[in-house]
């Protein structure tokens, strides 16, 4: 395989997390007596980090809540989910044991939190085989701009160009392109609103982990 490492994003791409997260958004402002307004995310990319998200939420609702604050009520809603009940997407353990096997490096690039991630991949019994990670929580730009993939490379030792990015949104993929990577894109129902506009950008489009290793296997 020409890659010498694949990085991931992890909610949508490795994950099936996203209906956690829109619960969250329910709860989060139900608390606050605020209904969940239909451009809730218009003025912002999804795949933002966990930062730039909170921070989104204290300007749209003016919430005296500080920035920290906001994260750290998210993560206690959903850490148990995490543990728990929040399952890889289909193929994706196969596929990483794969890469493993053959001594590509596995980073993951995510918004999400360090906490978490680490949480639902050792639940699923795959994080001893991820090499780097870098989450929403640095002081980097949020996707689409390359800052997270291109660090997530620094870290694992590798070019830009020897990077494969698997992502689920259209921010990602971008950000992908955006850092001169590979980019393949796996779906999910929550993008598939973005389906043509994701084409756009990527390499390699696929329903599952299955038919993306069947892909790499042969490359």
């Amino acid at each position: 395989m020409k890659f010498k490492a694949v990085i991931f994003d992890l909610d949508g791409t490795l994950i099936d997390s996203m209906g956690i997260w829109t619960q969250v958004d329910h709860d989060f402002l139900a608390k606050r007596n605020i209904s969940v307004p239909d451009d809730l995310f218009d003025d912002i990319q999804v795949g933002n980090s966990y930062v730039e998200v909170a921070e989104h939420f204290k300007r749209k609702f003016n919430l005296p809540d500080s920035a920290e604050d906001i994260m750290n009520e998210w993560t206690d809603m959903v850490a148990w989910h995490y543990k728990n009940d929040i399952p890889l997407k289909a193929g994706a353990k196969e596929f990483l044991t794969f890469l493993h096997k053959n001594g590509i490096k596995i980073g993951v690039g995510t918004s999400n939190i360090h906490r978490l991630t680490e949480t639902v991949l050792s639940a699923n019994y795959v994080w001893h085989y991820v090499d780097a990670v870098v989450d929403g929580q640095e002081n980097l730009r949020g996707k689409p701009f390359p800052d997270i993939f291109l660090r997530v490379a620094e870290k694992l030792g590798v070019r830009p160009e020897e990077c494969l990015v698997i992502e689920d949104v259209i921010a990602g993929v971008t950000a992908a392109k955006n850092a001169g990577m590979t980019s393949f894109a796996i779906e999910y129902d929550y993008s598939l609103k973005d389906k043509d506009r994701i084409l756009e950008y990527v390499d390699f489009y696929a329903r599952d982990f299955h038919e993306i290793k069947d892909r790499l296997a042969l490359t």
